[in-house]
């Protein structure tokens, strides 16, 4: 199996080196392919009016890695179109370090790289751990990585031959002696973001704004992926591409036809 792996927070974060280590203990071969800074919360980008460059670089544990100058959607585009020579059966993203829960996956470059690869044909995972809010000293991402891993492998096998093909949105609550309830096949909660808009005045009397709130929370539901997390469980959130309203759309049709 080939399987590619990317992030939106850098080709050096730790929360990647972790992942990758975990995944080279199964009977895959690993390429990297991530950008070469942050680009949290970036959504899905594809870059169209500039071009896009790679580079190899060595990740912290001498490994080599490829990195792009572009967002974590072109990384997998580039990957999948043929940038590196070689075709993947799988795409990884990941470990987030922030759950990426609900209406988080509109905004998330770690999931949205998993819906690049669905576009292209190969399922897609994107992995999130929990940690904590303002989290003192370094993110233990080791057991996340591990039980990722373990993970990746068991919804590999189960894509195969899939259609459309599948994106897998894994949350893993923080418990670096990985004591998980289990794992809970989940939907998309409730995100609540308490976001609010600083108004500033630059050094040269011009207005700047910062968006700026509180960390979001949810509503906790039996099912979802917040409720999931708060009970200690890993939630495993399938996703499609099609975002049509179905009850909408029906209802639309059996109302009054529009015209102009």
């Amino acid at each position: 199996m080939e399987i590619l792996v990317t992030n939106d927070d850098g080709v050096q974060a730790p929360s990647l080196l972790a992942l990758v280590q975990a995944l080279r203990k199964l009977d895959a071969n690993i390429t990297v392919l991530a950008p070469e800074r942050n680009w949290s919360a970036s959504g899905h980008v594809k870059t169209m009016h500039r071009p896009l460059r790679l580079s190899p670089t060595v990740l912290a544990d001498g490994s080599s890695a490829w990195q792009s100058d572009g967002a974590p959607s072109d990384c997998v585009a580039l990957a999948m179109m043929g940038a590196l020579e070689q075709d993947f059966d799988l795409l990884v993203s990941g470990i987030n370090p922030n759950a990426n829960i609900g209406l988080d996956v509109t905004y998330s470059g770690t999931v949205t790289a998993a819906m690049e690869a669905s576009i292209w044909g190969k399922p897609g995972i994107a992995v999130s751990l929990d940690a904590p809010e303002n989290h003192h000293g370094r993110v233990d991402f080791r057991s996340a990585a591990e039980t990722a891993a373990q993970l990746t492998w068991q919804l590999a096998e189960r894509a195969n031959g899939t259609h459309p093909a599948p994106i897998y949105n894994i949350n893993i609550p923080y418990r670096p002696e990985g004591d998980y309830a289990g794992v809970m096949i989940t939907r998309q909660g409730v995100r609540i973001y308490r976001d609010v808009l600083e108004k500033r005045i630059d050094p040269r009397g011009k207005p700047y704004y910062w968006i700026a709130g509180d960390p979001p929370s949810g509503i906790k539901e039996d099912g979802t992926d917040f409720g999931a997390l708060a009970e200690g469980y890993i939630s495993i959130t399938p996703l499609k591409m099609d975002m049509t309203d179905f009850a909408l759309l029906e209802k639309m049709r059996g109302e009054q036809a529009l015209h102009l």
